[in-house]
């Protein structure tokens, strides 16, 4: 390489699950893919911009949040899969350890061992002519802070923790100047917690991350677990579906949804199957097939798929026309869910059409919800309701729900979380359970707040 060149990787961001792969172009027309998720539309896309084939898929470590796309870039392009060997990888691919390093033609890429998020975590130190140019951290190190170390289990966390305080002190010895590229950012919940910037230098963390500034190790610790918050339940088995590897998909038929009539949805329906309405929150609000869960379809629409529908539940889709389908099956396919039927053929329609029921939920403004009598349930995450909630509101986690049912008393209940979308989910979940009288608020604590003349409690 050049000693003028610019070795800087692109940047392909999961907005709704937080993560961020790279996109490396190797300068020969190749290219090495740094943590890969298993939709791989927006690396394809930028790797053809560019003009590069995908030469290496190199993974951080097994993770839990998102299936690898490394799999499937082996099987389409030829790439070489490298990993960590501690992962015992059920798959072709070249194993690593602490030091090993990879010719890219020019450019090396040394591995560095890094526990604590996982136990067998590697960090990927990118040099030309053996100087330091950026990180690929992974799970280790993030802007801001360090990725969560409990998602092995409550038994080993304490454990994790302590070997990502070692992690992270052996990656700030690299030179100030080395560029950080972290997996985990802004709205992965494999954060703790998530900070707004994606990628950082080793001088700037030294000077601004507050785990950086704890010497003792017991403190950090503390410090650490002190910031996790709650997680999806399926984040506890795609780690060994990704050590196995995922099934290669057939990317033509991923991107579209079977069409089922009718008599066939309600029939699923008889037999268990979950309807999910992914069309926008007031068309879900104005009439919905009774029982459906409401998932928005936007970019965090599979994190709350996957936390709100039970595993191995059959799916039937019902969406809007221009609802595009290969959104819906992409982000399911990225956290493993596959259990997708189908959608319903003509959609609400066609099921009012054929003599089907349909019901409703209120859906109020700020101003309407404060001269409204109803029990406040927010369902926001625990860090969220503690920034700042109304006085007197009801908090369970849109994800714990379905199990704190009971612990939510009867009556008419407004529905509220930041904006709306997880509201309506929330609702639907109470509906599902036989609840009635539900309204959801379309808007946040601030605007009720100032529509009731509140202040917001901060714990």
């Amino acid at each position: 390489m050049s000693e003028t060149a610019t070795i800087l990787p692109c940047a392909v961001v999961d907005e709704g699950l937080g993560n961020s792969c790279y996109l490396l172009d190797l300068g020969d027309g190749s290219a090495l893919v740094v943590d890969p998720p298993r939709d791989l539309r927006a690396v394809r896309a930028a790797a053809a911009k560019s003009g590069l084939r995908v030469r290496f898929a190199a993974d951080t470590h097994l993770h839990a949040d998102f299936l690898s796309g490394a799999v499937q870039l082996a099987h389409d392009d030829g790439a070489t899969v490298l990993a960590s060997a501690a992962g015992m990888r059920q798959f072709d691919h070249r194993g690593l350890g602490e030091g090993d390093e990879v010719d890219l033609g020019g450019l090396a890429l040394t591995a560095l061992a890094t526990p604590g998020h996982t136990d067998e975590h590697l960090s990927f130190l990118l040099s030309d002519g053996g100087k330091p140019i950026g990180v690929f951290t992974g799970g280790s190190l993030i802007v801001g802070s360090a990725a969560r170390t409990d998602l092995l289990g409550q038994g080993r966390t304490v454990e994790l923790a302590r070997a990502q305080f070692a992690s992270l002190r052996r990656l700030v010895e690299l030179p100030a100047a080395t560029a950080v590229w972290p997996t985990h950012g802004a709205g992965s919940f494999c954060s703790a917690p998530p900070g707004a910037e994606r990628t950082s230098t080793i001088g700037h963390e030294l000077a601004t991350n507050p785990l950086l500034g704890l010497r003792e190790e017991d403190q950090f610790v503390e410090h650490l677990l002190g910031s996790l918050g709650s997680f999806p339940a399926y984040f506890l088995r795609l780690g060994e579906i990704n050590r196995r590897g995922p099934l290669v998909l057939d990317t033509a038929a991923t991107s579209g949804l079977a069409g089922l009539p009718v008599s066939t949805v309600a029939g699923l329906r008889e037999d268990g199957a979950i309807v999910v309405d992914v069309r926008p929150v007031p068309d879900y609000a104005e009439a919905h097939i009774p029982g459906a869960v409401s998932v928005p379809l936007r970019a965090q629409f599979a994190t709350w798929l996957g936390w709100l529908i039970p595993t191995d539940t059959t799916i039937v889709i019902v969406r809007n026309d221009d609802q595009d389908p290969a959104g819906i099956n992409w982000q399911a396919a990225n956290i493993g869910i596959d259990r997708i039927a189908g959608e319903l053929l003509g959609g609400l329609p066609a099921w009012v059409e054929a003599g089907h029921s349909t019901t409703h939920t209120r859906l109020l403004d700020p101003g309407d919800a404060a001269n409204e009598q109803r029990q406040v349930l927010d369902i926001r995450q625990d860090a969220e309701f503690s920034a700042g909630h109304l006085p007197g509101a009801r908090h369970i986690e849109l994800g714990s729900l379905a199990q704190q049912l009971a612990e939510l008393p009867a009556g008419p209940t407004l529905v509220m979380c930041g904006h709306g979308e997880r509201a309506a989910g929330g609702a639907s979940l109470l509906e599902r359970a036989g609840r009635h009288d539900l309204a959801v608020l379309a808007g946040g604590p601030d605007e009720l707040a100032q529509a009731a003349g509140h202040n917001l409690i901060t714990d």
